[in-house]
């Protein structure tokens, strides 16, 4: 079982490690400001788009990093 949520463990830390870098950066500096503007909350659908997919798919590996490394401490404490 111990060896079983390892496996699982580094598998979700590399496909979370993978969904954190295909984000894209939320810096835009003097940019970001001006053009800001002009999105407004309900002119796009983030929850469907590629960044919202990814900001869904961060979240919920990050709910089985933490669930993985609670199983690990509880096994492994033998």
């Amino acid at each position: 079982m111990l060896t079983l949520f390892t496996i699982l463990h580094i598998i979700t830390c590399l496909v979370l490690m993978a969904v954190i870098l295909l984000q894209s950066s939320k810096v835009q500096g003097i940019a970001g400001i001006v053009q800001g503007g002009a999105e407004t909350f309900f002119g796009k659908n983030k929850g469907r788009s590629y960044e919202g997919k990814l900001a869904k798919a961060t979240a919920a590996f990050m709910v089985l990093f933490i669930i993985t490394s609670i199983a690990l401490v509880v096994l492994g404490g033998k």
